[in-house]
């Protein structure tokens, strides 16, 4: 899979995928990165990328005209693979663990980092295929939510993982939180690890760790423990 990002600010992915899971895919080659600046896409002699929004109000607006260069320049190259293009917006549908298995299944994503207020809309209602959220919360720009968005898209690439397993034990993958995990020493500071894991009984095991998980989502997440029963009932 290969990840186009555009955005105004190249250097804050510098390192962040030069190490870890991430590296290991690109070295595999199950995945690509390419990192475009949207000011190398304006017009004018200043590079403006950003103006004043229609209508009044505070703060600045990302101009249409670089934005569609961008994308369109993003698209001419990866023509052959059909890439989807995503905007990070707050109006966007919640980055989920179903959304990155679905994503998964294309070839390219076009990641596209907005910056100061926003964008100007007709850019999403004639490029944008897919507007997400990472959250009820706003950042300065899409670049961490690009960063997010990779990271969780890929370690579900097959292959990427070095033990298929360790993905399908995470949180979410089953609907559910995983359980609890611990590991040496048996003893710290006067709390030892549960009996049953040291017990060598892979059922029992496997029994507890769904019990676990059951009632930690119940606790912590009762949106997801109710989506896991109207599931069930489907």
């Amino acid at each position: 899979m290969l990840f186009e990002i555009l955005t105004l600010f190249p250097s804050m992915f510098e390192g962040v995928f030069s190490d870890s899971i991430i590296k290991r895919a690109m070295d595999k080659k199950k995945i690509a990165i390419s990192i475009e600046n949207i000011r190398n896409y304006s017009e004018d002699n200043h590079s403006s990328v950003d103006d004043y929004p229609y209508g009044g109000g505070p703060g600045m607006l990302m101009m249409p005209q670089p934005l569609a260069k961008a994308i369109n320049a993003s698209q001419n190259r990866l023509v052959k693979k059909s890439p989807k293009v995503i905007y990070f917006s707050a109006h966007g549908q919640t980055l989920t663990h179903e959304v990155a298995q679905q994503l998964t299944q294309e070839e390219s994503l076009i990641l596209l980092c907005g910056r100061y207020k926003g964008i100007d809309h007709r850019i999403c209602e004639k490029y944008v295929d897919l507007e997400i959220s990472v959250g009820d919360f706003i950042l300065s720009g899409g670049e961490i939510p690009a960063m997010i968005l990779i990271d969780a898209v890929t370690r579900l690439i097959p292959g990427v993982l070095g033990n298929r397993e360790s993905a399908e034990r995470d949180s979410f993958f089953t609907g559910l939180l995983s359980a609890p995990e611990y590991t040496r020493p048996e003893v710290f500071e006067e709390m030892a690890v549960p009996a049953v894991l040291l017990s060598g009984h892979h059922e029992n095991i496997r029994k507890w760790q769904l019990e676990q998980a059951q009632q930690l989502t119940q606790k912590r997440r009762p949106d997801l423990w109710k989506k896991k029963l109207i599931n069930k009932t489907e």
